[in-house]
C-alpha cells in the first residue's frame, strides 16, 4: 500500500525568540519530511516571507492565501508541498459578525499518485465563538465539496488550527457526528483514527510559550482527510502529534503539530 504524510502547524507569526523559532521549525520539518504541511499565522509582505524562509533548503513548493492583517501585516495560511502545486485558492471564510477574518486555502497538488486537493484553515480563536467556528466548518465543508467532489478524485485532505476541541460541535461536524441543523459530512480525524489513544494535546503548558495563557489542555490543530474511497485511498493509518518537544532549547510554536500518514492505493 503506498502512502504519504500530511502535517499541520501553527507557527505563531513571528512572536517570541523568532529567530530561534525558526531554526527549530526548519530542523524539526527536516527531521519529519512530510510531503505536505499546512502552516498558519504565516507572515507576508514585502521583505519578508515567513513561508519562503521556513522551506528554504528543503525543497517545498508553497502556496499562501491571506486571512487578516496581523498589527498592520498580512498574514494567512501556507501550503508547503513536495509535490508542484498546480492551482491555489484562497476563500474568505464567514465572521459571524466578529472582528476576525479567516480563510480557507487550497491547493491541487501533482503527486505521483494523482492530484490530491489539499486545504488549510485557522479558524477563529476566542472560546465564546463555538457558533462562529460552526459556520465556519460548513462553509469549509460546502468549499471542499465543491473542489473536491467525491467523482473518483482523490480524497480531500484538511488540516490547520480549529481553536476546538475534539468534543465540540464544530469537530463533531466534521466527524459525521452532527449535521448543525442541515447535511452531514464525513471526514475522518487523523489522530483520533490513528493516533496512540492520548488526548494528543497540540495547546499545552508544557510548552512554555502557551504556558503564559493559562488555558486547558486540548488538541486543536487537526489533519482530516475525507476517505477512505473505494480504492482505499485517504485511510489515516497513523498519527501523532509532533514539534512537541525543544530543539536546541526552544519550542517551534507555541502550539505542537500534527502529522499523519494517509493511504495512497496499491
Amino acid at each position: 500500500m503506498r502512502t504519504f504524510r500530511a502535517a499541520t502547524l501553527n507557527i505563531w507569526s513571528r512572536f517570541g525568540p523568532w529567530e530561534e523559532r525558526l531554526t527549530a521549525i526548519k530542523k524539526g520539518l527536516a527531521a519529519l519530511a512530510p510531503d505536505v504541511i499546512g502552516l498558519q499565522e504565516v507572515l507576508r509582505f514585502p521583505g519578508f516571507e515567513q513561508a519562503k524562509l521556513v522551506s528554504d533548503g528543503l525543497g517545498y513548493e508553497i502556496a499562501w492565501g491571506k486571512a487578516s492583517e496581523n498589527h498592520g501585516f498580512p498574514t494567512g495560511n501556507a501550503i508547503l508541498s513536495r509535490w508542484p502545486i498546480l492551482r491555489s485558492e484562497v476563500l474568505p471564510l464567514p465572521n459571524g459578525g466578529s472582528d476576525e477574518d479567516r480563510s480557507l486555502l487550497f491547493a491541487e497538488l501533482a503527486a505521483p499518485f494523482g492530484k490530491v486537493p489539499f486545504f488549510c484553515t485557522h479558524l477563529n480563536w476566542k472560546f465564546p465563538h463555538g457558533h462562529i467556528r460552526c459556520l465556519q466548518v460548513k462553509a469549509i465543508a460546502e468549499a471542499v465539496a465543491r473542489l473536491a467532489p467525491i467523482d473518483g478524485a482523490f480524497p480531500p485532505v484538511v488540516v490547520g488550527d480549529f481553536n476546538a476541541e475534539p468534543a465540540s460541535d464544530e469537530i463533531r461536524y466534521m466527524t459525521g457526528l452532527t449535521g448543525l441543523g442541515g447535511p452531514y459530512v464525513y471526514f475522518a480525524d487523523a489522530f483520533a483514527v490513528a493516533g496512540d489513544g492520548s488526548a494528543g494535546s497540540t495547546f499545552s503548558k508544557r510548552n512554555p510559550f502557551a504556558e503564559p495563557m493559562r488555558e486547558p489542555e486540548r488538541r486543536i490543530d487537526y489533519v482530516f482527510v475525507r476517505g477512505p474511497d473505494d480504492a482505499q485511498r485517504g485511510e489515516p493509518t497513523e498519527a501523532r502529534v509532533c514539534f512537541d518537544q525543544p530543539i536546541d532549547g526552544t519550542f517551534p510554536s507555541d502550539h505542537f503539530g500534527v502529522i499523519a500518514t494517509i493511504t495512497a492505493g496499491r
